[in-house]
């Protein structure tokens, strides 16, 4: 059955496939972000472990949402570690020992560039007509950004 929602077939498939990205963008940092919070260490154990939490927690729903939010479109969400490990810019933390201040800059660095992915979006919404699409990205990039200068201020 087709979709009639004023958004082209073509370009639905598209956005779709970007956003496919910022899921497995997302994902990989949800994980990066839970394996953090399992494993700080140090004089800012406590903080850390659960501001990483709350991360967690947020990106959690972002993923459910994003995901819906491909189908929405009519196209298949990836959900496989190899599907992600493919779209994926983040690359995953395989160190087991990675230092409290390492983890702050890892994951400084993966939310500006999930706010770099979604902002790459930004310019296929143009005459799209897909205000779903675009509130969802206004979402994710305020939240990227304020995590990111969050974060930011704890190197000082």
């Amino acid at each position: 059955m087709s979709i009639n929602t004023g958004i082209t077939e073509g370009k639905r498939e598209e956005i779709a496939g970007s956003l496919a990205k910022l899921l497995a963008e997302s994902y990989t940092l949800y994980l990066k972000t839970h394996k953090y919070h399992w494993n700080v260490t140090g004089p800012m154990f406590q903080t850390l472990h659960l501001m990483f939490e709350q991360h967690y927690n947020d990106l959690a729903l972002a993923v459910d949402e994003l995901a819906e939010r491909i189908r929405v479109l009519g196209v298949k969400a990836p959900g496989s570690y190899k599907e992600f490990g493919d779209l994926s810019s983040i690359q995953e933390d395989t160190s087991k020992d990675t230092s409290a201040n390492d983890m702050i800059k890892n994951l400084l660095e993966d939310h500006e560039q999930v706010v770099r992915t979604a902002k790459s979006i930004l310019p296929m919404l143009e005459g799209a007509n897909d205000e779903g699409t675009n509130s969802l990205l206004g979402a994710r990039i305020e939240y990227h950004e304020k995590t990111a200068w969050m974060l930011k201020s704890l190197l000082g």
